[in-house]
């Protein structure tokens, strides 16, 4: 009886062993950015050839979708990086910090900015921000005059500006969960909301029904949710020419034979207005590392090399070729630093 116990075991032991070895991943797994992707793309399949090490695998999931996976523990199940075209919020700290998720590494790549764009076979718009507010706003001021919110009436563009031409507001973009989405209504809607001393007023008396107010999108057909692919906007946009689209400048600057970025305040969304910082409604993007996976999957250290190395994402590296408006010699000598430390510069409790 005690030599088949031990037998069983021993089987169970070797089973169990046998398990942890198939579980265990001998790639990098990424989630994440759908705008931050090809740049990753790019880097992982340069990686995969220069290297000894697998190719990692990354998978479009949007910002929000990849912060959800990501700070869902720690372990080969669960991914090793992810992207992000926003910086990561103190809810989805809390979240990695609930689940085990306590030392992550931000690292910085470059800049990007968020192209209002409609397809070459009718004119470019020339919008301002407070032109956006008001035609992709839930609630805006009433038309009528006085400091008080109405349910948006605007139906065309000329409605919300007389210099726009007579068609109907249709915008597609991305859904809730992107990370250029949080940009759009940050950057250019809230830009123009701003433009509106008495909403402005409301920020330091109360932030969240200032920020409910600058940053809540119609949901009466004007604005169109169009998921985290990118090239259905684009479909969409030589389908009916008269519709915009919001997307990265990257995708922009890949397809500026199908469609044209609208000027913003003035300033057409390019690589060096971009770099200047001159374009009104441009961001950083980002990646976040898990610290605790460094080690335990192979490669981790070595892909952040090749991502940060200047051959990479310096001023004339491959990236910038694929439309990644890089870094200043400063803020990428400081963000070598970080990686090569692997310098936990987010904590999670």
């Amino acid at each position: 009886m005690f030599r088949k116990l031990f037998i069983l075991a021993v089987f169970l032991m070797v089973s169990a062993s046998s398990g942890l070895a198939q579980a265990a991943r001998d790639y990098i797994s990424i989630v994440g950015s759908s705008t931050v992707y090809p740049f990753a793309t790019v880097v992982a399949e340069t990686f995969g050839k220069t290297t000894g090490f697998k190719t990692p695998k990354i998978e479009s999931t949007g910002t929000g979708g990849g912060f959800k996976l990501f700070c869902g523990g720690i372990g080969v199940a669960h991914p090793d990086i992810t992207n992000a075209s926003r910086a990561i919020k103190k809810s989805e700290i809390d979240l990695c910090g609930a689940n085990g998720v306590t030392e992550v590494i931000e690292v910085k790549i470059g800049y990007d900015g968020i192209a209002i764009a409609n397809s070459k076979k009718t004119a470019a718009l020339q919008l301002s921000r407070k032109d956006l507010f008001l035609a992709l706003a839930k609630n805006v001021p009433d038309p009528k005059g006085g400091e008080k919110l109405v349910s948006n009436p605007y139906k065309t563009w000329k409605q919300v500006n007389s210099k726009l031409p007579n068609v109907a507001i249709e915008v597609l973009g991305p859904p809730p969960t992107s990370g250029t989405r949080d940009a759009f209504v940050e950057l250019a809607m809230e830009g123009g909301c701003k433009k509106f001393d008495w909403i402005a007023a409301i920020e330091k008396k109360d932030e969240k029904q200032y920020k409910a107010i600058c940053q809540t999108i119609r949901e009466d057909g004007a604005y169109v949710d169009a998921g985290e692919n990118d090239n259905l906007i684009l479909q969409k946009l030589q389908a009916n020419p008269k519709a915009l689209g919001i997307f990265g400048f990257n995708f922009l600057d890949q397809n500026i034979d199908k469609v044209q970025g609208s000027t913003v305040d003035g300033i057409t969304p390019t690589f060096d207005t971009i770099a200047d910082h001159s374009y009104p409604v441009a961001r950083p993007l980002f990646f976040y590392v898990k610290k605790a996976h460094v080690g335990m999957i192979p490669g981790i250290k070595e892909y952040l090399h090749e991502f940060t190395s200047e051959k990479a994402w310096g001023d004339n590296g491959y990236l910038s070729d694929r439309g990644l408006v890089p870094l200043s010699t400063a803020e990428r000598a400081e963000v070598v630093q970080t990686v090569k430390q692997l310098r936990v510069n987010i904590i999670c409790n």
